[in-house]
């Protein structure tokens, strides 16, 4: 499964950018998507987890970005996009997408502070918020 994100830049704060996930690659485990998120890593820090987005289209979201960003998707086009509003320089950072997919794996709740349980990273694309 390959992962590429697009959508990333530079704004000043208060501003909005819309970043976008697909996943191509084998067809099996495309179609056993669990979950997809979005994490990121400023520099100097820890990766975090922001969002991610079940294959029920439930959500959940970290502290820091709810209210200001929404995940969605759209299953035929194996997309996963997250909308990022009301920007703040500490939003700045390299932000990935990854998924948890293949036949009988499940993700549980707290996903998003297991990253080591995501198989399959995107390259990241950077955020840059300025004040």
């Amino acid at each position: 499964v390959q992962l590429v994100e697009s959508g990333g830049g530079s704004v000043q704060s208060g501003g909005s950018l819309r970043l976008s996930c697909t996943a191509s690659g084998a067809t099996f485990s495309i179609n056993h998507i669990s979950c997809m998120a979005w994490f990121q890593q400023a520099q100097g820090k820890e990766r975090e987890g922001v969002s991610v987005i079940y294959n029920d289209g439930s959500t959940t979201y970290a502290d820091s970005v709810k209210g200001r960003f929404t995940i969605s998707q759209n299953n035929a086009k194996k997309t996963v996009y997250l909308e990022m509003d009301n920007l703040k320089p500490e939003d700045t950072a390299m932000y990935s997408c990854a998924t948890v997919a293949g036949w009988g794996t499940s993700c549980p709740s707290n996903i998003l502070q297991r990253d080591r349980d995501f198989g399959y990273w995107g390259q990241g694309t950077q955020v840059t918020v300025s004040s």
